[in-house]
């Protein structure tokens, strides 16, 4: 029986392992398995929303091990730290509870045809001060990072500002403004821009939860763009539309902005300017894992990325496929296929009939990515974007509600793609529920 190992269970990895699941095996004609460092699955466009609270992950992540028994793949829980071409044979390390006792040794998985899906993590750029001083958006524990500090923040705002006193007691360690809560954010591509919105949201609400006269006025988040616009991936007319709504709700927007250091009292420009901040979060690019430099002579790029075919296999071995954000692979006009979750969706739907038509003998699909269009969500203020991409002559801009509804729909794609209609219905009225039944916020 052919082994079919995925490595990745994110937006790409997991829709082929059900896709994989259901098609081989439940019917026994080859063996799945799904590898990921976690054990819940949650879809990465929504980590800004578990950062700020507005999105229990508790509730909305997705279980790897229930998933599989449900959908006919195995799951293996580890990280990936090498892979042999000769042996076809991964490596992935031991893991340890959080006081460092060994729970699994290091294993190697056999494989016969491996895909390669480890997604992709934010770009430092090796700026001084980065790595200790900022916090990135890439996986839930950095979300619930900033969310605890975020609310820490708040609390000790509240405190202050109701307790006169408490300022003075407390003077060791001050906020930024005590007039504020200070949060900066570097990079005003998709995630920093709803992170921005978002964090206004959260504001709005935790007045009603106790933390005192809480209001849009306390709040105080500066958006930094080295660009001249933000989202930059974007038409001028959205990028534009976006920053006018963000500046509405008290958004500083930094476009033309360099940082060359990030320390304890915020962010330095290359201009010479501080940017004061108690919080700072890190959006700026992506790049793929280091690990990949460990893939027995796999061809990467720059930016740590696999170098693919058409047909989605790497250049230098076609028993290995990489999707998603780890994977490299030009489009005609010679531009890279973009690092979003629509790329990977179509990815893993090519990448899966190709795995069949290989295993079948037959001819392998070309991938061909179609951008059916973008969408930022401005938290409950706004949605903005373009539609249909260049499945028409020209893109159509959406706002408001018809944009937010469609915007919730590429969520739902990606559960129709897991679950099935019916499942995610009922996903769907048990989230109508909820909105009755549990907080607004996750608090904890």
């Amino acid at each position: 029986m052919q082994k079919i190992v995925i490595v990745g269970g994110g937006a790409g990895g997991l829709e082929l392992a059900t896709f994989l699941g259901h098609k081989l095996g439940r019917k026994k004609k080859a063996s799945v398995t799904l590898v990921d460092r976690n054990q819940t699955h949650l879809w990465k466009p929504l980590l800004h929303e578990v950062a700020t609270g507005s999105l229990d992950d508790g509730v909305d992540a997705l279980s790897y091990r229930a998933h599989a028994k449900n959908h006919g793949f195995s799951f293996q829980q580890g990280s990936i730290t090498a892979l042999s071409r000769e042996k076809r044979n991964v490596t992935l390390a031991p893991i340890c509870d959080d006081n460092g006792d060994l729970l699994v040794s290091e294993r190697k998985i056999p494989y016969d045809i491996l895909v390669l899906a480890i997604g992709s993590k934010s770009n430092d750029f090796n700026t001084k001060g980065v790595a200790e001083h900022c916090i990135f958006l890439d996986s839930p524990e950095q979300a619930h990072r900033f969310q605890h500090k975020m609310l820490g923040l708040f609390l000790k705002f509240s405190e202050n500002r109701t307790s006169p006193d408490m300022v003075q007691l407390e003077q060791k360690l001050p906020l930024v403004d005590p007039n504020n809560v200070n949060i900066a954010i570097v990079g005003a591509g998709a995630t920093g821009v709803e992170l921005s919105a978002e964090l206004y949201n959260t504001a709005k609400h935790l007045s009603s939860y106790g933390y005192g006269k809480i209001d849009n006025s306390c709040l105080k988040v500066t958006l930094v763009e080295a660009g001249n616009k933000i989202l930059p991936a974007l038409p001028d007319h959205i990028s534009a539309a976006a920053h006018y709504e963000l500046q509405k709700l008290g958004v500083d927007v930094r476009t033309n902005t360099m940082i060359t250091e990030a320390n304890a009292a915020g962010l330095q420009t290359k201009s010479g300017e501080t940017i004061p901040a108690d919080l700072m979060v890190w959006a700026a690019g992506i790049r793929a894992s280091d690990v990949t430099q460990q893939f027995d002579g796999l061809e990467v790029n720059r930016l740590n990325q696999l170098a693919v075919k058409e047909t989605l296999q790497t250049t230098l071995d076609e028993h290995i496929f990489a999707i998603g954000d780890c994977a490299s692979l030009l489009q005609k006009d010679g531009k890279p296929v973009p690092p979003r979750a629509q790329a990977a969706h179509q990815m893993a739907t090519t990448c899966g009939k190709n795995i069949l038509a290989l295993l079948e003998n037959k001819p392998m699909r070309i991938f061909t990515y179609y951008d059916h269009g973008s969408l930022v969500s401005l938290s409950k203020f706004s949605t903005v974007g373009s539609l249909m991409g260049n499945l028409m002559k020209g893109s159509m801009t959406v706002e408001g509600r018809i944009a937010r509804f469609v915007y919730v729909s590429l969520y739902r794609m990606h559960q129709v793609a897991l679950h099935g209609c019916f499942k995610t219905g009922l996903i769907m009225l048990v989230g109508r529920i909820n909105r009755f039944i549990r907080p607004s916020m996750k608090l904890h």
